[in-house]
């Protein structure tokens, strides 16, 4: 068990993020609180959620939200066949419960621990110890987003969740001072050029950011 936490323990802040990002999109796309809150705890999938709320958001029918989250999903199918051979003979209520809290990551981690079915006598809690954290994870980050986003002013639409995803995918990169100078120059670049037109600022925000860390490593390569 302790290695399974060792292993899963890095993608949970990105699994958060990412629960983050969707919770403030249900919000933002006309969903209620207790509805957000109902669709997370119920559905938890996220790329299902996000392919399901602009249908909601439209009123399409909901035989349609219900194939496109089916279709979405159709990956878990493949999970499950992967899985399947490992824990058949666990009681078809384990199995139920065990499936609904496996998701993308925890198949990875459990695939690249256990390749083939022999020498499994920690199989089970391996997985019970990867998918615990990761649903927790994802219902911190999601819960915390849904009532963040219900504060948020509704003239920042869905752009907003945009946003937040930028900086869930970025964040994790800013790894060491050079990437974080890099980042901090860009930045203030781009508020300093907010005003150019066509958008030219984020571009000299870009080759400014990029130009500092190459220099930044180059310098510290020749003093290595």
């Amino acid at each position: 068990m302790h290695h399974a936490l060792k292993a899963g323990a890095p993608t949970l802040f990105g699994i958060g993020a990412w629960g983050l990002v969707v919770g403030v999109a249900m919000i933002k796309a006309g969903l209620t609180v207790p509805q957000a809150l109902g669709m997370t705890l119920l559905v938890f999938a996220g790329s299902a959620q996000l392919a399901s709320l602009p249908l909601i958001a439209s009123h399409a029918p909901l035989w349609v939200i219900f194939a496109t989250a089916l279709v979405v999903n159709l990956r878990f199918v493949i999970f499950s066949a992967i899985l399947a051979p490992h824990f058949a003979h666990l009681p078809l209520r384990t199995r139920a419960w065990l499936g609904f809290l496996t998701g993308d990551v925890s198949v990875s981690l459990f695939v690249q621990q256990y390749p083939d079915l022999q020498n499994g006598r920690y199989k089970l809690s391996y997985l019970k110890a990867l998918v615990f954290p990761n649903w927790s994870a994802w219902q911190i980050g999601s819960v915390t987003g849904i009532l963040a986003g219900s504060q948020v002013p509704e003239s920042w639409g869905l752009g907003f969740a945009g946003t937040l995803a930028i900086l869930c995918v970025m964040l994790p990169l800013v790894v060491g001072r050079v990437a974080a100078a890099g980042v901090l120059v860009a930045g203030t670049v781009s508020l300093l050029l907010y005003g150019l037109p066509y958008k030219l600022g984020l571009l000299c925000a870009v080759i400014s950011g990029v130009s500092v860390a190459m220099m930044l490593e180059k310098h510290g390569a020749k003093h290595e």
